[in-house]
């Protein structure tokens, strides 16, 4: 119903920036909140990011609330992290997953069982 694939990640110096982008085949892609979320080496998968299906709704981490943006277009059924200081534990395999509620008419969750759709994760590594 809904396919994912993430790209834009990369090697980086710590400090710099970087933009990934979820690009997404689907009807109801539009419809769903999205997530990012990310696993580092020896690491459980941890939710960093959320935007509800409007666009008008995001949750962050902690670890990344004053340095990550995220954003939608529904128009070209995209969402995009905007990564700024960048430090190096935030090395990961950093995944972007659509909300299993159609129209959820609340805030985007964080629970990563409440997403069904999942890309193939883009590597995003920062070097000290």
């Amino acid at each position: 119903q809904v396919q994912l694939v993430e790209s834009g990640g990369g090697l980086v110096q710590a400090g710099a920036s970087l933009s990934l982008r979820c690009a997404a085949s689907g009807r109801t892609f539009s419809s769903r909140a999205v997530g990012w979320f990310r696993q580092g080496p020896g690491k459980e998968r941890e939710f960093v990011a959320a935007v509800s299906w409007s666009g008008s709704g995001t949750l962050y981490a902690d670890s990344v609330k004053d340095r990550f943006t995220i954003s939608r277009d529904n128009a070209a059924n995209t969402v995009s992290l905007q990564m700024n200081s960048l430090k190096p534990e935030d090395t990961a395999v950093y995944y972007c997953a659509a909300d299993s509620t159609y129209r959820r008419a609340y805030g985007p969750p964080v629970r990563s069982t409440e997403y069904n759709y999942w890309g193939q994760g883009t590597q995003v590594t920062v070097s000290s």
